[in-house]
């Protein structure tokens, strides 16, 4: 039988999650759990010492005072997020992090935000099979408004992503990103950034 740290370990190694393996159902045992914590943070009015409480019941680890979540916030997992400290994640932001999310210190998302970190099996025969890649988000980066970023991208310090933006590649830090897919459109001129050639 998986036990959560199993799990994580086999994850953060970016081995396939086949359907239906015992993984699979530890997973999605798991998720039940985070679902429940969700429902909660976002039935009603909660203060933002009971958001955080809430929020380190989620991921399994104190949330630091300095962190600050609006609801609503959702994640199918909880167990493989962290968090830096002074993030702010705005309203409605999605983070499916079951193949790892971390956000460095200081670092702002935007208001209905995606982040995911599975990608299903390209093979329809094995479609129920997930492929884990992690999300790194640096230290003082601002994702604007419903941003998407997709599994295994890396989001250097001090990088803005515009809103609306898809992101698919790593994203220099110190640069500014847009459009979809999201390309960099200059340095943010802050922290010795470079636009790559």
């Amino acid at each position: 039988m998986t036990d959560l740290e199993q799990f994580l370990a086999h994850v953060r190694f970016g081995a396939v999650i086949e359907g239906g393996s015992d993984l699979h159902r530890f997973m999605h045992g798991a998720a039940q759990e985070a679902l429940r914590t969700v429902a909660e943070l976002n039935s009603g009015y909660r203060t933002p010492e009971e958001v955080r409480a809430l929020m380190s019941e989620l991921t399994g680890a104190e949330v630091d005072e300095s962190v600050t979540v609006f609801p609503p916030f959702h994640s199918e997992f909880g167990k493989n997020l962290t968090f830096g400290r002074n993030v702010f994640v705005n309203l409605g932001c999605r983070f499916q992090d079951t193949g790892g999310i971390s956000i460095g210190d200081g670092s702002l998302i935007g208001h209905g935000s995606t982040l995911t970190t599975l990608n299903h099996a390209v093979d329809p025969d094995r479609r129920a099979d997930m492929v884990p890649a992690p999300i790194v988000i640096g230290r003082q980066v601002w994702l604007g408004a419903a941003v998407t970023v997709v599994p295994g991208v890396t989001i250097g310090d001090g990088a803005i992503v515009g809103a609306g933006a898809v992101v698919t590649k790593d994203v220099p830090a110190h640069t500014i990103v847009a459009g979809v897919p999201a390309r960099v459109v200059r340095a943010t001129g802050f922290g010795g950034g470079r636009v790559p050639a």
